[in-house]
């Protein structure tokens, strides 16, 4: 659960609020007691072997470069004329 802490208090604790990120804590920012934002800590990428990915997609079919390119052009409406 996200815990609120007011804007004054954001900008006068920012280094605790910033070590409370690190350790997984999310907070909703309010302003005059009113929720404005939520500051929620970023996902840690996870490293994954080169092997592991290509095992993982072996069993995948086969993607046709032309037909792929076909199905993206019939759903997405773009004009290639260069802007002036």
């Amino acid at each position: 659960m996200s815990r609120q802490i007011t804007q004054r208090e954001l900008r006068n604790e920012s280094g605790r609020i910033m070590r409370a990120l690190d350790r997984g804590k999310s907070f909703i920012v309010t302003r005059n007691g009113v929720p404005v934002g939520e500051l929620i800590p970023l996902r840690q990428g996870m490293f994954v072997p080169a092997e592991t990915a290509v095992a993982a997609f072996a069993g995948a079919p086969r993607v046709a470069p032309g037909r792929f390119r076909k199905d993206l052009d019939a759903l997405i409406d773009q004009d290639p004329t260069p802007r002036a």
